[in-house]
This record gives structure tokens, C-alpha cells and sequence, in this order.
């Protein structure tokens, strides 16, 4: 990934360049891993009784 697409990313999840400075690199990628999954669909959701097993 470069700088540009990396910043146009963070800009894209509304982090902005102050933000930046609080933020590892980490955590932004897994912010916009997450924002990605977010219109996700699954057929099945679990549980507590599912967790509870687990």
C-alpha cells in the first residue's frame, strides 16, 4: 500500500491527519478491515448458547 492510497483510505473511514497522530498503522488497517466487513451478510449469527459451547 502506498502513502497516497494509505491516506486516501484513512480519509475515506474519516480519520483525519490529527487523528493520524494517535493511531498506529495497525490499527488503522484493522479499522478499515472492519469497515469493510461491515456490509457483509451471514446466514447465521451465534448465540450465547453457541458461545457457551464454544
Amino acid at each position: 500500500m502506498t502513502t497516497a492510497l494509505y491516506l486516501l483510505r484513512c480519509v475515506q473511514m474519516g480519520i483525519s491527519i490529527a487523528d493520524l497522530d494517535l493511531l498506529e498503522v495497525g490499527m488503522v488497517f484493522d479499522m478499515a478491515v472492519e469497515s469493510s466487513n461491515d456490509d457483509c451478510e451471514y446466514q447465521e449469527l451465534a448465540t450465547q448458547e453457541d458461545y457457551d459451547k464454544f
